[in-house]
């Protein structure tokens, strides 16, 4: 068994590289095609959606970034575009083995790409980099509790408790927390459609 990320879904890891093979192959790209726009490597692309190897929060993110969705997409089945409350024990949940932990507080909807999800870095945590999302996204920061360390194209910001922060979502942007107790933020993210990927290969790939 990989020592990567766990979800609390239940979700095998099996199932989710079913899911992001088919995500991939809707979009009729290549797994090399993948690995370049995720920044992922060919072979980590591959074990993964084979359910060889179990994805780290970061490396998902990457993948569901490059195939133009969210995490909260790979990881749930859509719901009715309805009223829906999702009690604690039904939200998903993804913990990363470094010290972090996602909570997804919005159901998915279909052809509908938001997120709201509720993350907690442990002391000295570095969550890493994550890639741009496409040009019309937006991201929204709040912390909870203790200090956010976010870095948006290279230029870091600080925020202690209380604190917001708005970004493009096309933007380099990371999260770390450096501080001696834990981190707590909240954060919303509305995604732009992606662009065509033929647009971005100059072809289509198989």
């Amino acid at each position: 068994m990989s020592d990567g990320s766990t979800f609390s879904s239940g979700l095998s890891i099996a199932e989710l590289g079913a899911r992001i093979r088919g995500e991939r192959r809707a979009r009729s790209i290549s797994l090399e095609r993948l690995a370049k726009l995720s920044g992922v490597s060919q072979s980590m692309v591959s074990e993964v959606e084979r359910g060889a190897k179990t994805p780290s929060v970061l490396v998902l993110d990457r993948l569901a970034t490059a195939l133009g969705t969210s995490v909260a997409r790979l990881l749930d089945e859509p719901v009715r575009p309805d009223a829906v409350v999702l009690a604690s024990d039904r939200q998903q949940v993804v913990r990363d083995p470094v010290g972090w932990e996602r909570r997804i507080l919005s159901p998915v909807l279909p052809d509908i790409e938001f997120e709201f999800m509720r993350t907690t870095l442990e002391p000295g945590v570095d969550a890493g980099e994550f890639s741009p999302h496409s040009p019309g996204s937006h991201e929204y920061v709040a912390v909870e509790q203790g200090c956010l360390r976010l870095t948006i194209d290279g230029v870091t910001h600080r925020l202690q408790a209380g604190d917001a922060a708005y970004f493009p979502g096309n933007r380099r942007h990371a999260f770390a927390n450096d501080s001696a107790e834990a981190c707590v933020y909240y954060l919303a993210m509305t995604l732009a459609p992606a662009v065509p990927f033929h647009r971005l290969s100059g072809g289509h790939d198989a």
